[in-house]
């Protein structure tokens, strides 16, 4: 039997698992992520939420092309809610390194129709775009999340945001994905600086009027980082990445996003659609480092292995609490 409160649908407000009194070096305070406001739904973090991507594209690194056809696509959302999926996450223009940039219209005819037939699946919908129009069209056509790479940096993207309930998820780029891996990113200590930019990233949203309650950070895995270095310290103090918070509040959800990545690809050095394995590994790791949504694109395995884990997390919560007596 899968831990109490696993399941396969919709989160809505979940409040199954809890974090306290769990060994997890990951949680600012000993407290869980703050609750994310998510359009139709609220979502809460006592377990990683699975986020699956759905590239409508005809370029994406791994899966390009697969679901560029309507059909495709919803046969493909229809198979990530079967295995379990949390969240599902819309794409409609590539942004692995030097992917060029779609048309506005071009990307709205790939995406909105998607948005507008899963509305009904009661499943919250993030859409994967960094152009205001899109943000728009998306929220409007029922969208619950916007996830940008450019961590609304665009003219125009927090005023496409500012209003209603839909969550944000605030990504750190360095450079823009033309460009971002042409040569060796540069930090002098990249953790610090991912978390300096998205502390002044959500500083920004929340002075525009953006609610706290709405916003989750991204690191931003393979965007101008070192295949290995600036990526894997990341991942190593993934908490850290996340802006600073008073003590007793309820930090920032992260979404840590890694599957098929070439971080993953140069330690096991097979080509993207063969690092499932390896993906579901990260995930686990990122899950024990604190992260509050994992994008994937592998689902089934993904929820397996996350149902061990925290199986496991469950029982050392059990057996702290009996040495306690």
């Amino acid at each position: 039997m899968p831990p109490d409160g696993w399941h396969a649908g919709p989160p809505h407000l979940v409040t199954h698992l809890t974090f306290l009194d769990v060994p997890n070096i990951a949680l600012q305070g000993n407290l869980p992520p703050e609750p994310l406001a998510c359009g139709r739904f609220t979502l809460t973090f006592e377990r990683p939420l699975v986020m699956g991507i759905l590239n409508a594209t005809a370029d994406s690194f791994s899966d390009g092309g697969r679901y560029l056809a309507f059909g495709d696509a919803l046969r493909r959302a229809e198979q990530m809610m079967l295995d379990g999926v949390d969240i599902i996450d819309i794409g409609g223009e590539s942004t692995r390194p030097g992917a060029p940039p779609v048309p506005l219209d071009e990307e709205l005819e790939r995406v909105i129709p998607l948005v507008e037939k899963l509305k009904g699946a009661n499943l919250p919908l993030s859409v994967d775009t960094y152009k205001p129009e899109v943000m728009r069209a998306a929220l409007a056509a029922g969208a619950d999340m916007i996830n940008d790479i450019w961590g609304f940096r665009m003219p125009g993207a927090i005023d496409a945001v500012r209003g209603g309930d839909c969550g944000l998820c605030v990504m750190h780029m360095l450079g823009e994905p033309q460009t971002m891996q042409a040569g060796e990113p540069d930090y002098v200590d990249v953790v610090r600086e991912v978390r300096e930019f998205l502390t002044q990233r959500c500083a920004e949203l929340e002075a525009a009027g953006v609610a706290k309650a709405r916003i989750s950070v991204d690191p931003g895995f393979g965007f101008g980082k070192s295949v290995v270095e600036h990526n894997y310290a990341l991942l190593a103090h993934l908490p850290e990445t996340a802006p600073e918070v008073a003590r007793g509040v309820a930090p920032y959800p992260i979404l840590a996003g890694m599957s098929r990545k070439s971080m993953l690809g140069a330690l096991v050095n097979r080509p993207a659609p063969e690092r499932v394995a390896a993906s579901v590994a990260a995930a686990v790791c990122a899950a024990e480092r604190g992260a509050a949504i994992i994008r994937v694109h592998d689902v089934a395995p993904t929820v397996d292995a996350l149902k061990v884990w925290a199986a496991m997390r469950d029982a050392m919560a059990g057996g702290a609490q009996a040495a306690r007596g």
